[in-house]
């Protein structure tokens, strides 16, 4: 367990150093790409696909950095895209395994994120988000 907590500390830190400040969009970017490698068991970097909606505008557009640092799909390799929506959805697609997962917020984070209006909140808020389990934070589709 403590390996983990030191793993999440780490990828954490990285995550801050490459966006520039700590969020919850970011974190929950992290969360969601480490959630979906896990539930299809795939490949990081060249094994996945990422569509994202709904995260065209700052701030949810730092969830975009968690999921690339998260999943290592990019822009540069062109396995990430970024598409207009009204709610953020990420839709994860293994092609290796011709198999995908969806995940939406679920509409108790979506209160708790525009509850947060400082930079002070929002980064205390981001922290909780890393501590909690991911099917308080998520809807998972099942595997299709």
């Amino acid at each position: 367990m403590v390996h983990s907590t030191m793993s999440k500390k780490n990828t954490l830190k990285e995550a801050v150093k490459f966006h520039g400040h700590l969020g919850p969009y970011l974190v929950l970017g992290l969360l969601a790409g480490q959630a979906a490698l896990k539930k299809l068991n795939c490949k990081k970097y060249f094994g996945l696909r990422v569509k994202v909606w709904g995260a065209d505008k700052k701030p949810k557009s730092c969830l975009i950095d968690g999921l690339q640092l998260s999943t290592g799909a990019t822009y540069g390799k062109g396995n990430i895209e970024k598409l207009n929506g009204s709610v953020i959805k990420i839709n994860f697609y293994c092609p290796e395994k011709k198999q995908r997962l969806d995940i939406e917020l679920t509409n108790n984070l979506a209160k708790r994120l525009q509850a947060a209006k400082t930079h002070a909140h929002c980064e205390a808020l981001a922290k909780k988000l890393l501590k909690e389990d991911c099917r308080n934070i998520f809807n998972l589709s099942p595997i299709i």
